[in-house]
């Protein structure tokens, strides 16, 4: 008869290592959960007190919230996550770039009914879970409630934070690139979950540049002006990318969508979007880390 302790060990030492990678690489692990969307979640146990952090998937859902999903593999009973979160909502949420602290919201009714049905769009493994429990596998938004901005950023000086951010973008483009294949299947229309994580992506670029128009610029103009010329060219090239975004989301606001224009769009916007960041590396960081 299998050692029920020893296989609640083995679990979380899987989940400690799983933690630890996603720390120490700011979100990307490898192994089975390799190119999956990853946050850590940390809640606080309803018997005991103690915090607990969690790795779990999520969907991206619009620029206000994520999504997680209690499927615990199928099992017929919840994850400990989950029913901590029913005690007490506030928790804690690391994406691998920010961490910030969140209020979670279980889904009900048609709000539950039509994200589900984004997930099982997106991958029919959570589909699988629900038929192996007779239990309705939950569905929890949680939504940031850090005051002036996405949360602590996981970084130790301001050209790192930089490099950061970019390389998140980088990476989700590279996923957004990814899940354009899956396009053509099921009749060529683009996936639900395909629009959603793209204009998550965008709306992720355009606060990030807002951000960078009304503080950083500035902040850096004060106090190097020989940035002037650099900084110059790259409020221009946040206003090119602004409109190559807008492009994609009138493309992507028609339900069916045509694959072969969004990923050529998809294309364009990404050509533009990585020689900015790399233009604004090289000129930024150098001065932002003192080694100019």
């Amino acid at each position: 008869m299998p050692d029920e302790n020893n296989n609640t060990t083995a679990f979380q030492d899987f989940n400690q290592q799983v933690i630890d990678e996603f720390r120490a690489n700011r979100g990307r692990v490898g192994g089975y959960f390799e190119g999956a969307r990853l946050l850590l979640l940390t809640t606080t146990g309803a018997r005991t007190g103690t915090r607990h952090t969690t790795p779990v998937g999520y969907l991206p859902d619009g620029g206000e919230r994520v999504l997680v999903i209690a499927s615990a593999g199928g099992s017929p009973r919840h994850p400990d996550w989950y029913r901590n979160l029913l005690a007490d909502p506030q928790v804690t949420v690391e994406s691998g770039l920010f961490t910030y602290e969140a209020r979670a919201v279980v889904l009900t009714g048609e709000e539950r009914d039509r994200a589900w049905a984004r997930a099982v769009e997106a991958d029919s493994g959570w589909a699988a879970y629900q038929k192996k429990t007779d239990r309705l596998i939950p569905v929890v938004a949680l939504y940031n409630s850090t005051q002036g901005g996405p949360g602590n950023i996981n970084a130790s000086s301001m050209g790192e934070a930089i490099k950061v951010v970019h390389d998140a973008f980088r990476r989700e483009l590279a996923l957004i690139r990814e899940e354009m294949s899956k396009a053509d299947d099921g009749g060529g229309t683009l996936g639900a979950q395909l629009r959603v994580n793209c204009l998550t992506f965008c709306q992720g670029l355009h606060n990030h540049h807002t951000g960078e128009d009304q503080a950083l610029f500035p902040f850096v103009a004060d106090r190097h002006p020989e940035t002037a010329e650099a900084i110059a060219r790259l409020r221009e090239e946040h206003e090119h990318i602004a409109l190559l975004v807008e492009e994609l989301r009138r493309i992507l606001a028609a339900d069916a969508g045509d694959p072969a224009t969004v990923r050529a769009e998809v294309e364009r916007l990404t050509l533009a979007l990585e020689a900015h960041l790399d233009y604004e590396e090289g000129e930024l960081i150098p001065v932002l880390d003192g080694s100019a």
